[in-house]
């Protein structure tokens, strides 16, 4: 003989937590600032490189940036910046973003 199975009530599974756990106390800044970044692509080509590792690099910051190859990775440091606000109160430095 076939004994059908009870549906559990579901009313009594309503559980909502009643204090923070220790880690949710403060604002996670991993979320926002990571600690490091890899750019597998090529800024100067835009190309995909695969096989990063075995790449001409350079180290930006807390960016790791990949060139497909050396000519590439030569001409993106001797990169002028160029600021997109071209009314700046004070001089570009190398801290600023380079761009094209």
């Amino acid at each position: 003989m076939f004994t059908p199975l009870k549906t559990p009530n579901l009313q009594h599974f309503d559980w909502r937590a009643t204090e923070t756990l220790q880690r949710d106390k403060e604002q996670s800044h991993l979320l926002h600032e990571p600690r490091f970044r890899i750019m597998t692509t090529d800024p100067i080509t835009g190309n995909d490189v695969e096989n990063y590792m075995d790449h001409c690099s350079l180290l930006d910051g807390n960016l790791s940036i990949y060139f497909e190859t050396e000519e590439n990775c030569k001409k993106y440091q001797n990169m002028e910046f160029n600021h997109p606000n071209l009314r700046l109160p004070f001089p570009a430095t190398n801290d600023d973003d380079r761009g094209g």
